[in-house]
């Protein structure tokens, strides 16, 4: 008998290879593969396995649920409002750092000023949550950055790279170079989130590191392009 079940919590492929083998290791089981970029485990066992016996087995930082071939109904809505839950501290953050620009900004109003913040506190209040699991984070970066994927190191240093983008935007040191990598490194990364987006491939985001679940969404290509425009637009005001 086979069967699909759908696994949170897997951040790189120690932990992929780690599940795949615990699984293995149920006397019932036949076989089971794991996929990380898909979060599924295939499970052929030799009769009906009750889905606690995979709860019981693996670690607590996994969920594993069962998973279902064609949601429809009530349970495709609730589907949908999960999904949203899961990014409503995505949308906090977001909401924190938009009206901190705006207060420390509003009298006297300056949209240039309101920006740069805006783009700092983005950058260090990120960059904290990457921080926290700095060896999961280039993992789960890695499977939509595509100067991640041939350059494991690249999301190694990123978190670091956010934090010091943060601090030149705040300080309002060398501007001309934070706004200049900031589009490079932001493009490439928009680049990966759409392609996953077309692909509709169900991965985790990785914007606020691996602390937070969230998944990747039409949010987060929002969250890059609302940076990216700010950082084009303050871009070409220097210059012109």
């Amino acid at each position: 008998m086979k069967k699909k079940y759908h696994i949170e919590g897997m951040t790189c492929e120690g932990c992929r290879s780690g599940v795949e083998n615990i699984l293995n290791a149920i006397p019932e089981v036949t076989s089971a593969t794991v996929n990380l970029e898909n979060k599924e485990a295939s499970v052929v066992s030799k009769k009906q396995l009750n889905i606690e016996v995979f709860k019981k087995a693996v670690p607590d930082k996994y969920t594993i649920t069962e998973k279902a071939d064609k949601p429809i109904g009530n349970h495709q809505i609730s589907k949908e409002k999960s999904e949203l839950q899961q990014l409503y501290p995505l949308f906090l953050i977001f909401g924190y750092i938009t009206i901190a620009s705006f207060l420390i900004n509003y009298n006297p109003w300056s949209m240039d000023d309101f920006m740069l913040d805006f783009m700092g506190l983005f950058y260090v209040v990120f960059s904290f949550f990457k921080l926290l699991d700095l060896k999961g984070f280039p993992e789960s970066f890695r499977m939509y950055d595509p100067l991640a994927k041939v350059l494991p190191t690249y999301g190694l240093v990123y978190p670091f790279i956010e934090v010091g983008l943060g601090l030149l935007f705040l300080m309002r040191f060398k501007i001309n170079i934070a706004l200049g990598v900031t589009i490079l490194v932001l493009g490439i990364t928009t680049v990966g989130v759409i392609k996953v987006l077309v692909d509709k491939k169900s991965i985790r985001c990785a914007c606020l590191g691996t602390a937070l679940k969230l998944p990747m969404t039409k949010a987060t290509f929002i969250e890059n392009a609302i940076m990216l425009v700010m950082a084009i637009w303050m871009f070409i005001k220097i210059y012109s």
